[in-house]
């Protein structure tokens, strides 16, 4: 049997030290689109195409955003809300929602409008485990959260 030594404790030490500390480290680190000082919500909205009237949703929105965080934000991190054009294309709305995921990191999509472009994209944020929040579209299909989970449904016509 092995003897514990004083060297051994000291030798020892600075790496009970480093592992002590690993769970205060860990309690700084937040999901991807959140940090101290920061809260990013992702949004694609037709500010363009044949559904170009309902850009002005996501225009409030960013509004609304800049409002709060000109009062101050919410408990200390301003709303980064990053909106992208996707024209009511549903091969537009993959591309702009791969954008706000893999290179914004956002925290969740927010309100984006349409069954067509909301289904091309559902799949794709359930496995990325990205929020989709405040859908606005009139299928029913969203009010079904056996199948649709990860969504809240924010359409009075989608009831």
């Amino acid at each position: 049997m092995k003897r514990i030594t004083g060297r051994s404790i000291l030798a020892a030490t600075p790496g009970a030290i480093a592992l002590a500390a690993l769970p205060a480290r860990a309690e700084k680190q937040y999901g991807p689109g959140v940090t101290e000082t920061e809260i990013k919500i992702g949004n694609i909205g037709p500010y363009s195409g044949p559904a170009s009237s309902h850009g002005t949703i996501p225009k409030s929105m960013a509004a609304y955003y800049r409002m709060i965080n000109d009062q101050g934000s919410v408990n200390g991190r301003k709303i980064n809300f990053i909106s992208y054009d996707d024209g009511y294309t549903p091969p537009k709305t993959v591309e702009q929602v791969r954008k706000l995921v893999e290179e914004d990191s956002v925290l969740l999509i927010a309100a984006p409008l349409g069954t067509p472009t909301n289904s091309a994209i559902h799949r794709y944020l359930n496995q990325k485990k990205v929020p989709q929040l405040f859908v606005s579209a009139a299928a029913t299909k969203w009010n079904d959260p056996q199948h649709f989970h990860g969504r809240s449904v924010g359409s009075p016509i989608a009831r």
